[in-house]
This record gives C-alpha cells, structure tokens and sequence, in this order.
C-alpha cells in the first residue's frame, strides 16, 4: 500500500515487529499485514509549559516556579525506541534539575538570575534529551512565586525605602532653600 507522509513529520516502519526504517516526508511504499506504520512524529518545534513546581531555595524557602520548554524531535527512531514517553520524561527531568539549581541559591539570586538559571536548565535538558533524540532549544522560567508572607515583607521593604528616599529628598530641598534664602 501506499503511505504519504506530511511535510514536517516522520513515521518509523516496523516489519513483523521490528524496526525497518524512517518514513520521511512524501510517498512511501509499504506491504499490507506485513509493516505496520507507528503513529508519525511531529518534527516542528514544540512547547509544553509545566505546572507551577515547588522548589526549596538555600535559605529554605519554598517557591512555585512555572517552566516553559521548547524542543524538538531530530531523530524519530530515537524517540520512538529509546524512551517511552518523552514528554513525560522531560517534565521529570525539568523539576529534578530546577530543584537542584534553585536548590543551591537563595531567594535574592534566583528572583535577579533567570537567565542563568533558563541556561544551566537547557544545558541539563539537552545532554539528557540528547540520546532520545531531542535537542531542548530553550528553557523559559514563567514565573517564580514566593510565599505570601515573604510577598508581603518585600512589597514593606520596598514602600519603606521609597518613603525614605523620598524624605532624603524633602530634607535636601528644604536645606537648600535655606541656604538660598539666607
């Protein structure tokens, strides 16, 4: 029989069970009851976006961290036989290595360092993601949550340093006025 496979994709051909080869892009023969089509594989380029994860920081607070990833698949035969479910896979790995990178920083170096921490991220994913036959292109953190009470201790501290400057300030224009006047 006949198979066509779309631009942009890819199907692995198993023949009486086993692996016979790559379908690329275009026409493709195959024999009837004797090669089975697995499902074909999208080669574009592809986002999945977690769901916040809880990470401990060095100084032992809890954070909720969004991760977005962007990767793709470069060897069909690869993802289809190396791993069984990559996007799971990547998702596991994404929240073992966030954990163990924020796990080493503290709350002021993780909320001023995303990028190091995307790059440390793509770094880990794509060695790891490499061999399954997926290159990670890059690694977004969404956002990064504290908890309420230390939400609410930064929002003071930084009204509290507003209010300051802004007497610093007072203070300035009313001495030189005085010095103008006088």
């Amino acid at each position: 029989s006949v198979k066509i496979v779309p631009q942009a994709r890819a199907g692995i051909v198993e023949r009486l069970g086993r692996y016979q080869r790559t379908l690329d892009a275009g026409l493709a023969l195959v024999i009837p009851f004797v090669d089975r089509v697995k499902p074909l594989l999208d080669l574009r380029e592809q986002v999945i976006s977690f769901d916040p994860q809880p990470v401990i920081t060095e100084d032992n607070l809890v954070l909720h961290i969004d991760t977005v990833i962007y990767f793709q698949v470069t060897d069909a035969k690869a993802a289809t036989y190396e791993i069984a479910d990559y996007i799971s896979a990547i998702e596991q790995l994404t929240t073992t290595t966030l954990r163990n990178v924020i796990g080493g920083m503290t709350l002021e170096q993780t909320l001023t360092s995303r990028d190091d921490i995307n790059e440390q991220l793509r770094g880990v994913l794509d060695d790891a993601t490499g061999k399954w036959g997926i290159r990670v292109n890059r690694v977004e953190l969404k956002s990064i949550e504290p908890p309420p009470t230390i939400r609410e201790a930064m929002e003071k501290q930084m009204r509290a340093e507003r209010d300051r400057r802004a007497a610093i300030l007072t203070a300035e224009g009313v001495k030189q006025s005085h010095v103008l006047t006088a």
